[in-house]
């Protein structure tokens, strides 16, 4: 069995799209996945099942939550391993006075095109810093997301796929979880 994490983009965000997560757990385990859990409110799940196909998991997910709850998230998957990739990634752990609250990581549902990688690295509306590393995006927010003029919207348009964030204390803690599945 392979030990993974779905993560659903803008769920129980100001008040919309709202899954209780007891009904996230229990949706997930009637799609046949063991040992759910889940963290926070916003949709993270980690979970451990036979089936490793992310496209057939994010599906299926999707599936079950758009009858369930009449609303379909993007759902992104990435497994242990890749999790643990994307830690051991991350390009500002060697920089000094990182906040872990302002350091947030796009995870990507597909890898974008060399050329919208490109465009990506060439944005700046402000003092944040991007790094993009396969199908993650890491930025670091010095004055705080809420402040920030970098919008999903201008990331989205500009890797042509989408993605849903994650602060890097949620990150680890999800590594944490999924590592003690395995």
């Amino acid at each position: 069995m392979t030990a993974s994490v779905a993560l659903l983009r803008a769920v129980n965000v100001g008040g919309h799209n709202l899954i209780p997560m007891a009904g996230l757990r229990a949706l997930c385990e009637s799609l046949d996945w063991s040992d759910v859990q889940t963290l926070v409110q916003s949709g993270n799940v980690v979970f451990r099942c036979r089936n490793n196909d992310p496209s057939r998991l994010c599906k299926s997910l999707g599936d079950a939550i758009e009858k369930k709850f009449d609303f379909r998230p993007e759902v992104v998957l990435r497994t242990c391993a890749e999790l643990r990739g994307v830690v051991a990634r991350n390009p500002f752990a060697k920089k000094k006075d990182i906040d872990p609250r302002k350091l947030m990581v796009v995870f990507l549902a597909s890898q974008p095109s060399a050329e919208a990688t490109a465009k990506v690295k060439q944005i700046k509306v402000g003092p944040e810093e991007l790094r993009i590393e396969g199908r993650e995006l890491y930025i670091y927010y010095p004055d705080g997301a809420g402040k920030s003029k970098l919008s999903n919207t201008l990331l989205e348009r500009t890797l042509q796929t989408a993605g849903t964030a994650r602060n890097w204390n949620t990150v680890t803690r999800l590594l944490e979880m999924a590592e003690a599945l395995v």
